[in-house]
């Protein structure tokens, strides 16, 4: 069964290579010259295939570490090669990198899910496979396949980190960790995320045998007690976890290299003064709570074939009947907290190519009254969210939510590529769907994957003050 398995994940792998050269060769064919941020990627990446490393385009904002990388790939090839001239470092294979991350991602995707999911080994080969298929096609992620940006990158990074936490080799997750953080600041959150990981289980194990003790397995790490006395539990439990100097040990033979990775990028933030690298002007950061209110909802959007279901939304239904006081209480913070704390970034009035400009001008714009009446999609998009996660355990829980709210409130601009990689995260931990729910999410995302890709190709426009042809994406 393993050699069936692995022999259908090969031929998936070769077609989704295949597919996704076919359309990188026609996107490059019609967009010949760097667009959008590749304008400031590209020239930045043919400096270092010059070996100008010592020159650094002001308005780039991350690090070096794609550029490195494409030299590091691209120098050993065209030597072996004999090309010269042009073609070396040239948009079009600059940008071709990252359909060898996308084949990365999916490979990672496939061993994350192996992982993830162990007790549903022997039976579902089938759903395994076609899940990282339909994963490594995330509409979002998969778009930045054919331009030079650090998305693609960015994400294989972390995903590698991720896997070897999981697999227990730390010190090569945090080397792959700082990798990640080359290629994007905001990924120390997500390195975070994976010593958090490690802080859990640990926690957990705690947990669980300290409830053991007691008898009272009914109180298991993955039910989050929704009471004050349950949070009262948790916070005393957490206290005593942490000032055990035989759990602390454990945590600090585990998680060292994490902190040493965590130490280094607070010594570059405080030498840069900021986490920023160039054009600090755009990339303010701030309290935008909302933004957690418009991943929850992203997220509702894109999984609803694998997360939504009439059992799902009876049960919000119920929880909203029985305890109306709550989600009363909830309703008026998240009503707060839209009022208070929504900001508005420049280039999302701005910026007509993307299409949160469309989603903010045709959906918020519409009346100032808009964004207080979708706090109850919000509040269900969030629950949702958590009932989808009900089978991992509480303090796994806890680390990831806090990741979230860190990778996402601060944020000021709106921007659909910020959530990948929690995406991802919610989609992996999720218990795998069935086949007939996967199939629908896959063709969700190959019809949504076939139209913003044609409307790049093909629905071009003109600003009235420049000559340069204009494309939508996301």
């Amino acid at each position: 069964m393993e050699k069936f398995e692995g022999y259908v994940f090969a031929a998936l792998c070769s077609t989704n290579f295949l597919v996704s050269c076919l359309i990188f060769s026609k996107v490059t064919r019609e967009q010949r010259e760097p667009y959008m941020d590749e304008i400031f990627h590209v020239p930045q990446a043919q400096k270092y295939c010059q070996g100008k490393f010592s020159e650094w385009d002001p308005m780039i904002t991350t690090l070096p570490g794609l550029y490195l990388v494409s030299v590091g790939i691209i120098k050993p090839v065209a030597w072996l090669s004999d090309l010269t001239g042009k073609v070396v470092c040239s948009t079009a294979m600059l940008r071709f990198i990252n359909l060898l991350f996308n084949c990365g991602n999916l490979y990672l995707i496939y061993l994350l899910l192996c992982k993830l999911h162990p007790r549903e080994k022997t039976r579902t080969a089938s759903r395994r496979v076609l899940s990282a298929l339909s994963l490594s096609a995330f509409p979002v992620l998969y778009f930045f396949n054919f331009l030079y940006y650090t998305d693609a990158g960015s994400t294989f990074f972390i995903l590698f980190t991720y896997l070897m936490t999981l697999y227990g080799c730390h010190k090569a997750a945090a080397l792959l960790g700082v990798c990640s953080v080359l290629f994007r600041q905001t990924n120390i959150i997500w390195l975070a995320f994976c010593a958090g990981t490690v802080v859990a289980a640990k926690m957990d194990e705690a947990w669980r045998v300290e409830h053991t003790k007691k008898r009272e397995e009914k109180s298991a790490p993955s039910q989050v007690p929704l009471s004050l006395c349950g949070v009262k539990r948790v916070l005393l439990f957490s206290a005593e976890f942490l000032c055990s100097p035989g759990h602390l040990k454990a945590v600090l033979l585990a998680a060292w290299p994490y902190a040493a990775v965590a130490a280094g990028f607070l010594a570059f933030v405080v030498w840069n003064d900021g986490v920023v690298v160039g054009d600090r002007a755009s990339h303010e950061v701030c309290l935008h709570f909302p933004q957690i209110f418009y991943f929850f909802c992203f997220c509702l959007l894109l999984s609803f074939p694998v997360s939504l279901c009439y059992q799902r939304v009876l049960r919000f239904l119920q929880a909203v009947r029985k305890q109306p006081l709550l989600f009363l209480l909830l309703a008026s913070a998240c009503l707060l907290l839209v009022w208070k704390f929504t900001h508005v970034h420049g280039y999302l009035l701005a910026d007509n190519r993307h299409y949160p400009f469309y989603v903010w001008k045709n959906l918020f714009r519409r009346h100032q009254l808009v964004r207080f009446l979708l706090v109850p999609a919000y509040i269900f998009a969030g629950w949702n969210f958590l009932d989808s996660l009900k089978s991992r355990s509480l303090f796994w829980t806890l680390a990831f939510f806090s990741c979230l709210l860190v990778s996402t409130v601060p944020q000021k601009l709106l921007e659909f590529r910020y959530f990948i990689v929690p995406y991802l995260m919610y989609r992996l931990h999720m218990p795998l769907p069935s086949l007939p729910r996967l199939a629908m999410e896959f063709l969700l995302y190959a019809v949504v994957n076939a139209v913003t890709i044609y409307i790049f190709i093909a629905k071009t426009f003109r600003w009235p003050d420049s000559a340069d042809t204009q494309r939508f994406m996301w």
